[in-house]
């Protein structure tokens, strides 16, 4: 179960990191509004994604967004930390083009140890009938 909610935090900050280092390279943009933009976005999609299926159990707007806020501020926070700070202390990754494999390579990477890092964090929570735990409920 852990892994599935990690993957399923994986999945929405991915969106948003992928999109706004795409947008921030693709404007000449620097190092600090980039990364801010695709943090933005990360927690945007991750929510975004959590809030999708429980709003499709009937559950009204504001007791979904509390529900998401408490299931993924953590795991998204976790990997917001191990996937933006590889990208920050990968020599050269900030200032990679998307036409270049460095670009691709250190993003895949920081995702992946993001990943890694986070899936005990999820089991955890999941553990004290947090995170996810509780956004299971609604999953029918």
């Amino acid at each position: 179960m852990a892994a599935q909610a990690t993957l399923h935090c994986l999945t929405g900050c991915a969106i948003g990191e992928v999109l706004g280092m795409i947008i921030g390279t693709a404007f000449g943009w620097g190092n600090l509004p980039t990364m801010v933009l695709a943090i933005i976005l990360a927690f945007f999609f991750g929510y975004a994604l959590t809030l999708r299926g429980i709003l499709k159990a009937g559950v009204d707007f504001r007791t979904a967004f509390k529900v998401a806020l408490a299931a993924d501020t953590l795991s998204i926070v976790t990997m917001e930390i191990i996937d933006n700070g590889v990208i920050a202390l990968w020599p050269g990754a900030m200032d990679a083009h998307l036409d270049e494999p460095l670009f691709w390579g250190a993003l895949a990477a920081s995702l992946a140890l993001a990943f890694v890092v986070t899936t005990p964090v999820n089991k955890w929570m999941i553990g004290r009938g947090k995170g996810h735990a509780v956004v299971h409920q609604y999953h029918h």
